[in-house]
């Protein structure tokens, strides 16, 4: 059973700042809208799992004070694939043809990775701006997680995370969840 205690309106700056910024980036990268919305911040001592489809796992690298530590972000497949596909510079059919897949090829895979060096980029640049020196995100890969699976994290369970979740929709395709953990930060 897992516990959820009530945010700081610190971590819920946070996770707004870091979502806004995960939007920004991406959309300056894909050329395409990337609008976040509803970003509510809580704090719970287990992993939370995307529900109702696959999902990427971003994973982050925190390094707080020389401890290294994990957290994530969550974009639903078809999400994933549409960031990746227009970085790839794929076109809008290609885009809504990859959708539909539930396997990768090999540039669709690499174009992952660099979805998730924008994503650990803006989650750094927001914590170096918002937390004392000692912090630092880097991406640590990317992985599929099915629906309604906690992803893979170095985690010990009970440890507490900052869980973030926004509404976010990639130019006209529907609203997704994307989903934000991040492990203590003080």
């Amino acid at each position: 059973m897992s516990a959820t205690q009530q945010a700081t309106s610190e971590d819920q700056q946070l996770v707004q700042a870091i979502f806004d910024r995960i939007g920004a980036d991406l959309g300056m990268i894909i050329d395409r809208s990337v609008d976040v919305a509803d970003c509510q911040a809580e704090r719970v001592d287990c992993r939370v799992a995307g529900e109702g489809s696959i999902h990427i796992s971003f994973r982050l690298g925190v390094r707080i004070d020389s401890i290294n530590k994990q957290g994530c972000v969550l974009l639903p497949l078809a999400e994933a694939i549409s960031v990746a596909g227009y970085l790839m510079m794929m076109s809008e059919d290609d885009v809504v043809q990859y959708r539909g897949r539930d396997t990768l090829d090999r540039s669709m895979k690499e174009a992952m990775l660099e979805v998730g060096n924008f994503i650990a980029g803006a989650c750094d640049a927001v914590l170096r701006r918002s937390l004392p020196d000692g912090v630092s995100i880097c991406s640590e890969g990317c992985q599929g997680v099915r629906a309604d699976v906690r992803p893979a994290l170095e985690y010990d369970e009970g440890e507490e995370l900052t869980v973030g979740r926004a509404r976010a929709a990639i130019d006209a395709f529907p609203e997704f969840d994307m989903i934000l953990m991040l492990p203590e930060l003080s």
